[in-house]
């Protein structure tokens, strides 16, 4: 059986300035399960950006994964 990865960024800035909420992320599982993908993994992230090593951006990194 082979399988299909997907990964998507979700960062608190991107978010337009907003603190991500569960209703967030859950509308974003809810959209890739509609497509056949399955929740695999969620990693918090922290990123420090490349012009400011003082500047960080919170976020996740969800992982799905299919059936190819």
């Amino acid at each position: 059986m082979a399988y299909s990865y997907k990964v998507v960024e979700i960062r608190d800035k991107l978010m337009g300035g907003n603190k991500m909420s569960g209703e967030t992320l859950e509308e974003v599982l809810n959209q890739h399960a509609q497509q056949g993908w399955r929740l695999k993994t969620i990693t918090a992230t922290d990123v420090r950006q490349p012009a400011s090593a003082r500047s960080r951006v919170d976020g996740l990194m969800i992982t799905f994964e299919r059936e190819s």
